[in-house]
């Protein structure tokens, strides 16, 4: 065990924190009752000030650097995976540790997908990355050659979107490097021989908080009044208690509301940080949580709810799904737009009092949320539960999925229906 690193995958959030502590605890106290010797438990957010680090390949020099000389495995875990030491150590024994591996639980696309830019389109099976939640490994000789490769090659794109895949790309170098090696005893459903489990990236923390406590506002414009506003109404606004749609004309009929920022064909930056200020002020009701969606976001506001339980309101907290960009050169990271982005309100309060903006209206206002934050020193906090494309773009789409984005070619109600509603009604069915 003293030849094993493992590093969770942990965040700064003060509840990500302490739930990777935990995890931590208990693999220390299994390891003292093996009787193996002590391995090295790392948290990812502990090893360097760097925000960027959650994405793995940043991390890598000072992983080598430190423990590259005793250390034979360097072993990768979500803060939900539960590993039996015993277990995990028979795995590693099965493989030379001279050798390079990066072993995994593999995933595989179901379909071309936007999110992996379409890679191996013509031949799907072909290329496997591994499952984050079961965990994954490279041994010490892959990761000493990965990290001094980081310091002259750089990544094919400057956008994190999908760090599993990315990371099993750049370590198979187009058939150069080591493909994932599969290995059963990687689960997340619990059987036999399992050397890692794992339950839900949706944690029970409790009654989820109330529908009161979440304000939700819906970035619209005139054009998808008629196309994309009745597939909310049918769907998911029901279960809020406050929404309002943002758009670029008034319209009683929706209603919808003009913040008097013209609607733009790229980003939407000016539009959301009037948004922001409005949340702060006294013209609508006051609520712990800001949920900011696109009028073609599909999300599950039940879900939501339980899931902000876990986070306290008065910490500075923006959650979604994390995007970086260039993260490889000192960049940051954010949350993108079209999954949802949740901000408490001590979350709105400082950055509309920090004077950080929009350079213009029609700037990317997710990235620019984004960058305002990590000069803040705020860290963006990640959920795997909200999407920016659609179900069929990921491997293993969640039953617990909290969102998920874009009406292309797709029925968005029957999508809403399948993925997000927890009870259908008898007349539905």
């Amino acid at each position: 065990l003293e030849e094993v690193v493992l590093l969770i995958q942990s965040q700064r959030n003060t509840f990500h924190a302490h739930h990777a502590a935990q995890r931590k605890v208990e693999i220390l106290q299994q390891a003292a009752e093996l009787g193996q010797g002590v391995p090295v438990v790392l948290l990812l957010h502990e090893l360097s000030d760097y925000e960027g680090d959650w994405s793995i390949l940043p991390a890598l020099p000072h992983l080598s650097a430190f423990y590259g000389q005793s250390a034979s495995w360097f072993f990768f875990i979500e803060e939900g995976t539960s590993v039996t030491l015993s277990a995990l150590l028979q795995v590693l024994h099965r493989y030379q540790v001279q050798e390079e591996w990066f072993l995994g639980k593999p995933l595989y696309d179901n379909e071309a997908s936007i999110i992996h830019h379409y890679a191996f389109s013509e031949d799907l099976g072909s290329f496997s990355y591994p499952d984050p939640a079961a965990g994954w490994a490279l041994s010490t000789p892959l990761l000493q050659r990965l990290a001094e490769q980081i310091q002259y090659k750089s990544l094919k794109s400057d956008f994190t979107i999908d760090l599993k895949h990315e990371i099993s790309l750049y370590i198979w170098e187009e058939g150069n490097g080591p493909k994932l090696t599969a290995v059963p005893e990687f689960c997340t459903e619990t059987r036999d021989n399992c050397a890692t489990t794992f339950t839900s990236y949706l944690p029970n923390c409790g009654d989820p908080v109330s529908k009161r406590d979440v304000f939700v506002a819906v970035k619209t414009c005139q054009k998808f009044h008629s196309e994309r506003v009745p597939v909310v109404k049918a769907t998911w606004e029901k279960d809020a208690e406050f929404l309002e749609y943002y758009s670029d004309v008034t319209d009683a009929s929706i209603p919808t509301i003009s913040l008097g920022v013209p609607n733009t064909e790229r980003g939407h930056c000016g539009k959301t940080f009037a948004i922001l200020k409005r949340f702060l002020s006294k013209d609508v009701p006051k609520a712990d949580w800001l949920l900011i969606v696109d009028d073609d976001t599909l999300i599950s506001l039940p879900r939501l709810r339980q899931l902000l339980r876990c986070y306290d309101p008065k910490e500075v907290v923006i959650l979604g799904e994390r995007y970086g960009y260039s993260l490889l050169q000192s960049g940051y990271s954010y949350i993108t737009g079209g999954g949802g982005m949740v901000l408490s309100r001590s979350a709105v309060s400082r950055l509309v009092s920090s004077g950080c903006g929009c350079y213009s209206d029609d700037a990317p206002d997710d990235m620019v949320l984004g960058r305002c934050f990590t000069s803040l020193g705020v860290p963006i906090t990640h959920s795997p539960l909200f999407h920016q494309a659609q179900p069929y773009d990921y491997s293993e789409a969640t039953q617990q999925a909290i969102s998920f984005h874009k009406h292309w070619n797709i029925d968005p109600v029957v999508v809403y229906k399948h993925w997000l509603q927890d009870t259908q009604p008898r007349d539905e069915l």
